[in-house]
C-alpha cells in the first residue's frame, strides 16, 4: 500500500466539503460547515454529533475514532489486504462512501486510485481535513432524500449496524444514485457472536452486551444486526450478480494463524476500550439502565474481553458485492 495521509487533527474550522441541512425531508447545500454541525453534543462522558441528533446512538470523540481506524484496518487485513472486494477497476470513477466516519477508507481510495472521484458521507465532520485531491467529505443523512445530482459508479457502505432505521429504502437509494452498470458492495459484521468449539457459553459477558445491544437497537427501530438480510434487500432493490463473501473473524489472539491472530488481539483490543462507547446511550438512555450498573456492566465486559485464551468467540464478516443491471434507466 502506499502512504496514507497522515491523521492530523480532525476537527477543523472551516472543513473543507459541503453542509447539508435538511427541511422538510429536502436536502440544500452550502459551500461551508454551519456552526450548528460543529456545535457537538456530550453527554455520558463522551462527544456526539450535532446534525440530526440521536440518529447515531455512538460518539464521534477522539477515542471513537481511534476504534474506527483500528476497525478499519482489522477489516482489511480480514479482507487480505483489500479495501474492496467488488469486481471493478476504480480508475476514473466517482465513489461514494456511505457513512464514511473518519474518512480512513475515502482517503485510502483517493491515495490508491488518483484518478477516481471519492466521495464521503456523514453526520460527522469528524474527516481531517488534509485529504488527496480527489476526496470530497459532505456532512449529510443517507436516509433523507440524496440531494447531490451525482449519479456514482461504486457505493460502498461498511460497518452502519445499529445506525439504520429502513435498510431497504437505503438499498433503493443505493440503486437509484448507480449508474447502470454501477456496484455496491455492503460490508459488515453478522452480529450474534458463536465459538466453534463450544467455548462460549450464554452468561458469557460478550454474548450479554451483543444481546442487550441487539434488544436496544430495536427498541429504536435501528437493527444491529443487519448483515443476514443484504442479500435479500439488494435483490428486492433490482441489483443483479449478487455475491456473497464470509469471513471469519476471531475475538482475541487465539487463533494459530498470524493474520487471524493480529486481527483477533486487535478486536480484543476493540471489545475492551469500545464498551463504554458501545453502552453509554443505548444502554442508558434507551434500555433506562443507571449510569452505575452500565459501568458495572461494562467493568465485566473488559474482564471477559481480557480473558480470551480459552475462551474462543467468533463472528461472521459479510460483504455483498452486487451490480445495477447495464440495461437500467439512468
Amino acid at each position: 500500500m502506499k502512504a496514507k495521509c497522515p491523521k492530523v487533527s480532525r476537527i477543523k474550522d472551516g472543513l473543507s466539503c459541503f453542509s447539508k441541512q435538511h427541511v422538510g425531508g429536502e436536502s440544500t447545500a452550502s459551500a461551508s460547515i454551519t456552526s450548528s454541525v460543529m456545535r457537538y453534543e456530550f453527554k455520558h462522558g463522551r462527544r456526539y454529533h450535532s446534525f440530526q441528533a440521536g440518529q447515531y446512538s455512538f460518539p464521534n470523540d477522539a477515542t471513537e475514532q481511534e476504534r474506527l481506524d483500528m476497525i478499519h484496518h482489522v477489516f482489511f487485513r480480514l479482507m487480505e489486504d483489500r479495501l474492496f472486494l467488488a469486481p471493478i477497476d476504480p480508475k476514473g470513477l466517482d465513489i461514494l462512501d456511505i457513512g464514511t466516519g473518519t474518512g480512513i477508507w475515502a482517503i485510502e481510495m483517493g491515495d490508491d486510485y488518483p484518478s477516481a472521484n471519492i466521495f464521503g458521507n456523514d453526520l460527522s465532520p469528524i474527516q481531517p481535513d488534509w485529504v488527496p485531491p480527489n476526496v470530497k467529505f459532505i456532512v449529510d443523512d443517507v436516509e433523507k432524500d440524496w440531494a447531490e445530482p451525482i449519479q456514482y459508479d461504486f457505493i460502498h457502505c461498511r460497518y452502519m449496524a445499529g445506525s439504520i432505521v429502513d435498510w431497504p429504502r437505503l438499498m433503493t437509494q443505493i440503486y437509484d444514485n448507480l449508474k447502470p452498470g454501477g456496484w455496491v458492495e455492503l460490508q459488515e459484521t453478522a452480529n450474534t457472536l458463536y465459538s466453534e468449539d463450544d467455548t462460549l457459553k450464554p452468561d458469557n459477558a460478550l454474548v450479554q452486551m451483543m444481546d442487550h445491544l441487539s434488544e436496544a437497537c430495536e427498541k429504536i427501530g435501528r437493527s444491529m444486526n443487519p448483515a443476514p438480510h443484504f442479500e435479500e434487500w439488494v435483490r428486492e432493490a433490482g441489483f443483479e450478480d449478487v455475491k456473497e463473501h464470509r469471513f471469519k473473524l476471531p475475538i482475541g489472539g487465539w487463533a494459530k494463524d498470524p493474520r487471524l491472530k493480529e486481527i483477533g488481539t486487535l478486536m480484543g483490543i476493540n471489545m475492551h476500550e469500545g464498551v463504554s462507547a458501545f453502552t453509554a446511550v443505548l444502554f442508558t438512555d434507551v434500555l433506562g439502565w443507571s449510569k452505575e450498573a452500565v459501568e458495572l456492566f461494562n467493568v465485566s465486559v473488559r474482564k471477559a474481553s481480557r480473558d480470551l485464551k480459552k475462551v474462543h468467540p467468533i463472528f461472521d464478516f459479510i460483504v455483498i458485492t452486487a451490480q445495477k443491471p447495464e440495461t437500467a434507466a439512468n
